[in-house]
């Protein structure tokens, strides 16, 4: 899978606002056959900073997404809300799904 977390530092008037400007983004992003999860969180360190990790089942997946007519509609409407370019890991990971942390093993 291609794992993506990407780092977005969001202008103070606009932070509030962030989630519901990229709804459309996300709903159509998650609606992608090849996407595997696209979750936004806030930073514990700096509310002003949105945190997105995304996953893609290959990189076809990836490229149809990048490519997407709701990819670019989502840019155009996160540029002018970010303070800052935002900062990306992208990787390969040899699996598709979300692996159990042994070491916090619920038992019982």
């Amino acid at each position: 899978m291609i794992f993506i977390v990407v780092k977005f530092d969001v202008q103070e008037q606009h932070a509030r606002q962030w989630l519901d400007k990229t709804a459309k983004f996300t709903a159509a992003t998650r609606a992608e056959p090849g996407n595997l999860w696209f979750e936004w969180s806030v930073s514990a360190d700096n509310p002003l900073r949105y945190v997105l990790v995304e996953a893609f089942a290959d990189s076809q997946a990836g490229t149809e997404h990048v490519q997407s007519e709701h990819f670019r509609a989502g840019l155009d409407a996160m540029r002018p809300m970010l303070s800052a370019t935002p900062k990306i890991v992208h990787t390969i990971v040899d699996q598709q799904d979300w692996s159990e942390m042994g070491e916090l093993e619920i038992v019982g």
